[in-house]
């Protein structure tokens, strides 16, 4: 048999949609109840189903009265606050579309985004790194709230498969790339709600994650509200060590989160009490035993990962009602049609190979905004490659084999080493750079650098360099100068062997 999961053509979404509009539907029935909590040890901003309706779409009034029509992109540079889920829910109500960047980029990075998408508007908190940009203006955090009380705009409806929104994720090329997504990815969202989530709309789902990464808006937010749900967000400023409490004090059902999120709260709290918990979530990246079993024997809940990428969201997970077998990712979510594919098609069960997507699937991408050589690229007759390597047993439970290519993790984001090392190449003394991502204690993974020069260049300095030109995320936490660096047989940097041989001497 086949490497192949396929229930049919999945489901399409109705016409016609707006991804607001559904991710609001329960809104006018549920007005009174509580859509989101924004938490801190010794207070909670509460927002109302109504309230957080209203506001979106007075913003969505608000920026059609900036001159703004259906169509134009507008990117975000806004922080950690609810101001980013309003004002990325009100654009996308009037058929704007918006592009969620992270606040951790700094302005050079920022720029190369500003020169390729062209927006119409920025909207910018002024304390989010951002280059001058002039004819293209920027909104911001206080003309933004000052739209949440204007009248509410009407649903922009339309096709489902028209632009929705952007996303950028790391290229391997080096260049990150803009993910474009119609409409219809939020319907296919439904299939993690019991794919994964095991989603009622009487859970309390809490996120550990700050409201601008598109982790947090999509499981932290949309999810929850799409069902009717209470989404919890911790405010900015607080401290990981603090969230069992918060978890605790809000009688958090559903809790989701990076695998290091799990990792340090179990460190500091050797005993976690969590009655109203029913499970834990996580995904971003592999998730070890080692977590997962600790986790389990501190809380008595279980945790269930999720793998999936920009280009197409989590379309594999475990679940409440389908435990993952031990070592695996768990199954296709129903409705997906996932293969394991090599150069030829699906391979047999039991082979390695790389894990697909059908190209139909309601969740994929529309494709990389002004790269259609680079889309193309990513397919291969029915099947979107992903690029990471897995094998599918006769249960179709799915274990994870690694990437086939060199991109890095941290702490969720995937990371090209080609963009760090091409900023890092600049840096004054450096002869030659290799960066990959490095073990440096059980479960503990960090980006490092490792150059050729002259002499040891100055730490500090290193660092300070990579601080103005790559987002925190990206900037390696360790550096070394080596002799040289290792090479292929083709003379081409070996990532891998700059990996395995720091490894084996640490």
């Amino acid at each position: 048999m086949l490497s192949i999961f396929d229930q049919g053509a999945p489901a399409t979404a109705p016409t016609p949609f707006n991804m607001a509009a559904h991710v609001l539907a329960h809104a006018d029935a549920l007005a009174d109840k509580t859509a989101l909590s924004v938490i801190s040890m010794n207070d909670a901003q509460t927002w109302s189903y109504g309230a957080i309706k209203s506001a979106i779409l007075g913003t969505g009034t608000g920026l059609l009265q900036q001159g703004l029509t259906p169509g134009d992109i507008v990117l975000m540079r806004l922080g950690n606050t609810v101001e980013f889920p309003i004002a990325y829910l009100g654009a996308i109500a009037v058929g704007l579309v918006p592009v969620p960047t992270s606040s951790q980029l700094t302005a050079p990075e920022v720029a190369k985004m500003v020169a390729e998408l062209s927006p119409a508007a920025i909207l910018r908190d002024p304390n989010i790194a951002c280059p001058d940009t002039p004819g293209i203006p920027q909104l911001d955090t206080a003309t933004l709230e000052d739209m949440r009380t204007l009248p509410p705009a009407a649903f922009h409806m339309g096709d489902p498969e028209r632009l929705g929104y952007i996303v950028y994720t790391s290229g391997t090329s080096g260049q990150p790339r803009a993910v474009c997504h119609a409409h219809r990815a939020i319907w296919a969202r439904q299939m993690m709600h019991q794919g994964w989530y095991g989603l009622q709309p009487s859970d309390r789902l809490m996120h550990a994650g700050a409201f601008n990464w598109t982790f947090t808006l999509g499981t932290g937010l949309m999810d929850p509200w799409s069902v009717g749900a209470t989404a919890l967000i911790p405010d900015k400023g607080v401290d990981l060590h603090d969230l069992p409490k918060l978890l605790k004090t809000h009688k958090a059902t559903i809790f989701a989160a990076a695998p290091g999120v799990y990792r340090k709260m179990l460190s500091d709290h050797p005993d976690i009490h969590l009655p109203d918990l029913r499970h834990g979530l996580t995904a971003g990246e592999k998730l070890s035993e080692t977590i997962r079993e600790e986790w389990f024997n501190d809380t008595g809940t279980a945790l269930y990962e999720a793998y999936g990428m920009s280009e197409c969201s989590t379309f594999i997970s475990a679940s409440p009602t389908s435990p993952a077998h031990p070592g695996t990712l768990g199954t296709p979510q129903a409705g997906r049609r996932i293969a394991i594919v090599d150069d030829n098609g699906p391979v047999p069960l039991g082979t390695e190979g790389t894990i697909a997507v059908d190209r139909r699937d309601p969740g994929l991408m529309l494709g990389y905004y002004g790269a259609p050589e680079d889309t193309a690229a990513r397919f291969q007759g029915d099947w979107f490659l992903t690029g990471d390597q897995g094998v599918m047993d006769a249960d179709f439970y799915i274990t994870y084999a690694g990437r086939a290519d060199d991109m890095m993790n941290a702490g969720g984001f995937r990371v090209s080493p080609l963009e760090v090392e091409g900023a890092l190449a600049r840096f004054p003394g450096i002869a030659a750079v290799g960066v990959t991502d490095v073990e440096i204690k059980a479960d503990t993974r960090v980006i490092a650098a490792f150059y050729t020069a002259a002499e040891d260049l100055d730490e500090a300095a290193l660092k300070a360099f990579a601080q103005s030109n790559l987002a925190r995320y990206k900037q390696p936490r360790l550096y070394k100068r080596l002799p040289a660096l290792p090479t292929n047989p083709n003379g081409k940097l070996s990532r891998r062997a700059l990996r395995e041989t720091f490894e084996a001497k640490t």
